[in-house]
């Protein structure tokens, strides 16, 4: 015979007590699985279906939600990508929701497992991802767990009910109750089990002013904050004395709340054993017995540490994305601009030989366009819009020269000085790029020191072992140190955000250090800074090792290219009137014939009907239905004797172009006739003579 019984809103199907015999009800799990596509529905439900376990489909957030609200789930399986609203927002609403927000949720995802899409799934409130395609063992053996996790906490609570019906309705079931607390005891052995191998730590507290005393249930607070559990006991302000100070009103305010509210959730800051500051979440409920008085205080800390680093890592990474649209908006017209200047000046600079004020002046103004340049490409660099040109460099090649020019930067003041060591490991980077980031990080320092002061540049081999809160690998760690002002600590939080500085009005715009960030990160390493006022600033770069030969830097080109066309036909595919003129007469003064199109469409009929072309330098971005991109594909498969170089002022797609020539406006005259020669001499060996190899300003 059963019953209907209500709890915390709840309705639960509880056993009648007669002739002292429980007979509990068989727990069934109910499984969410939301997904737009049936098919996969009916594949999940296949894998998953199981004796006690209900699996309930939607294919959709509002019918998830629906659900939701109608019925109590041990796990929701919930598709990441929907239409309408897609599966973060999804599983927002249901943490949201006070009786759902427990629910644990595992995403469905085809995404990549890249750091900006998990950040964000788990910052929505997920505990975990399964990838399509799905292993269904891998499902199944992941559901498993959290289905009996349900269960057992179900057991507990039904347990838990039975007692207290059992005292209520029939004294006479004496033992009856034993075996439900002797069951309940061996339940909470088997929790207690597994909290000692999470970062959590429960404890009770009296109800008394010194509630903060806290008595802990679990041993793992000793490996959490290095404190054995008598230590919270030995002073009544052990507690709150080691809160950051920034957060302890709010937290004891909270506090005095507790009894009245019935629980509390706190988020702050502590100091542990080793005088390092973590981050932990404690969470506090009053306990209450069979007879509804307040009994005891019963709490939960969890280190959230490394959450709270992935949600900075997340915010940040955000910021750098917002620049680097901001960046990638405006580069490609920019560059245009910039090739025209830069084409003219190279074009004027061969109709003006001899006269050396002029060629003085032309070349001023070429300088300073490359500058322009170079900012731009390293901006795009930085924002990840365009790639870097990487070799394989030797440290201690470098560091001589640059710190040369680093001591004619800096100023007599400064005393700049290397320490380094022999046998330094190869690293695989872009050499200007890396050049520009301790140019930077020098720079700084002489702003750190006005009245003068030591820079010292320390390179050195380093092995980071596995376990640490540092990537593990070998490095190479390049460290700048100067004995100026330092950083105070809310100022060091945001040494890398973009456009944040504490300089003065027009003495700097903030990209500086956000470069050397990105640009490391790019190369696949990592920043750490050290710096306390008035005791200087440490920044390190961990650059990982490179296992390949250093590749030998190749002679720089000359300043004028000399005529080697011999009357080769050339088409020009550009929609910017006056980049393409300046294209075209460049190429004219290399001795080429020239023909102009203005679209990727009207270059394609050209071709048609032109035999003799033997290069195609075309524009990536241009309208109508075929870009440069699509113009390369269609010469590569119906023309393949014709060869191709691309130009461009960024590129920001999807598309993969490996295999195609690409070349970063804007280019010299000698960038362009390098590039030529190298595709048209490899087609056809011995018609061309060739020019040394070298990088263009702006890759």
């Amino acid at each position: 015979m059963m019953r209907d019984v209500r709890l915390d809103g709840m309705r639960h199907d509880a056993p009648e007590v007669a002739s002292g015999h429980v007979s509990p009800a068989p727990i069934v799990a109910k499984v969410l699985v939301v997904d737009d596509d049936r098919r996969n529905l009916l594949a999940v439900e296949e894998i998953l279906r199981a004796t006690g376990i209900e699996i309930v489909t939607a294919d959709s957030g509002e019918a998830a939600l629906r659900h939701v609200l109608q019925d109590d789930f041990a796990v929701i399986l919930l598709d990441v990508q929907m239409p309408r609203i897609d599966g973060y927002e999804v599983a927002g609403l249901i943490r949201n929701r006070p009786r759902s927000s427990r629910v644990p949720i595992l995403f469905l995802t085809a995404y990549n497992k890249d750091d900006l899409h998990v950040f964000k799934g788990y910052s929505a409130g997920a505990v975990d991802y399964v990838f399509k395609p799905i292993e269904p063992l891998i499902l199944k053996s992941k559901v498993d767990i959290f289905v009996d996790l349900y269960r057992k906490t179900e057991e507990i609570r039904r347990q838990g009910e039975q007692e207290r019906l059992l005292l209520m309705e029939n004294l006479r079931v004496r033992s009856e109750k034993l075996r439900a607390e002797q069951a309940l005891r061996r339940r909470e052995e088997h929790q207690a089990i597994v909290l000692q191998s999470l970062p959590i730590a429960l404890y009770t507290a009296s109800l008394q002013e010194d509630h903060r005393q806290l008595h802990f249930t679990s041993e793992s607070i000793e490996r959490i904050t290095g404190f054995e559990p008598s230590a919270f006991l030995a002073s009544p302000d052990f507690w709150s004395s080691r809160i950051h100070p920034e957060d302890r009103e709010r937290v004891l305010d909270q506090l005095s709340r507790l009894a009245e509210e019935g629980a509390v959730t706190l988020e702050y800051r502590w100091r542990c054993a080793d005088g390092v500051e973590r981050f932990f979440l404690d969470q506090t409920v009053l306990m209450r017995d069979g007879e509804g008085r307040p009994r005891e205080f019963f709490g939960m800390w969890f280190d959230i540490t490394e959450r709270k680093q992935m949600e900075q890592n997340l915010l940040h990474a955000s910021k750098l994305e917002a620049v680097g649209r901001l960046t990638g908006g405006i580069a490609h017209d920019f560059n245009n601009m910039l090739s025209v200047v830069i084409g003219n000046l190279d074009l004027l600079r061969k109709t003006v030989q001899g006269n050396e004020k002029a060629i003085r002046r032309i070349g001023m103004a070429l300088e300073s366009a490359q500058h322009c340049a170079d900012l731009t490409h390293r901006l795009l660099t930085f924002s990840r819009r365009q790639s870097l040109q990487v070799s394989t460099i030797d440290v201690n090649v470098l560091m001589p020269n640059l710190l040369e020019l680093m001591r004619r930067t800096l100023g007599e003041r400064i005393n700049a000085k290397l320490q380094t060591e022999s046998g330094i490991w190869p690293i695989r980077v872009d050499r200007a790029q890396l050049e520009a980031a301790l140019l930077n990080l020098a720079v700084n320092a002489r702003d750190a020191m006005p009245d003068g002061g030591d820079l010292t540049i320390t390179v050195e081999n380093q092995v980071i072992g596995e376990g640490g809160a540092r990537p593990a690998g070998e490095f190479v760690m390049i460290a700048v140190s100067d004995t100026g002002v330092g950083m105070p600590p809310e100022v060091l939080e945001r040494v890398f955000e973009p456009f944040f500085t504490t300089k003065e009005s027009g003495k700097g715009t903030g990209l500086g250090l956000s470069m050397v960030y990105g640009f490391v990160q790019q190369c696949h390493g990592h920043v750490e800074v050290a710096s306390e006022p008035n005791a200087g600033t440490t920044i390190r770069i961990f650059l990982p090792r490179c296992r390949e030969a250093v590749e030998i830097s190749a002679e720089a080109p000359a300043d004028v290219a000399h005529p080697f066309g011999n009357s080769q036909h050339v088409l020009v595919v550009e929609d910017n009137p006056a980049v393409r003129q300046v294209a075209t007469s460049t190429l004219r003064s290399l001795g080429f014939k020239v023909t102009e199109a203005e679209t990727g469409d009207m270059a394609a009929r050209i071709l048609e009907s032109s035999r003799d072309v033997s290069l195609v330098l075309s524009d990536v971005r241009m309208p109508g239905e075929m870009s440069g991109i699509d113009l390369a594909r269609f010469i590569q498969r119906e023309m393949p004797h014709i060869q191709v170089l691309l130009t461009t002022g960024y590129f920001d797609g999807e598309e993969r172009v490996e295999d195609l020539n690409l070349l970063y406006k804007p280019y010299r005259g000698t960038d362009l006739a390098e590039k030529i020669q190298a595709l048209m001499g490899a087609a056809q060996p011995g018609t061309i003579h060739s020019l040394p190899a070298h990088r263009t300003a702006t890759g």
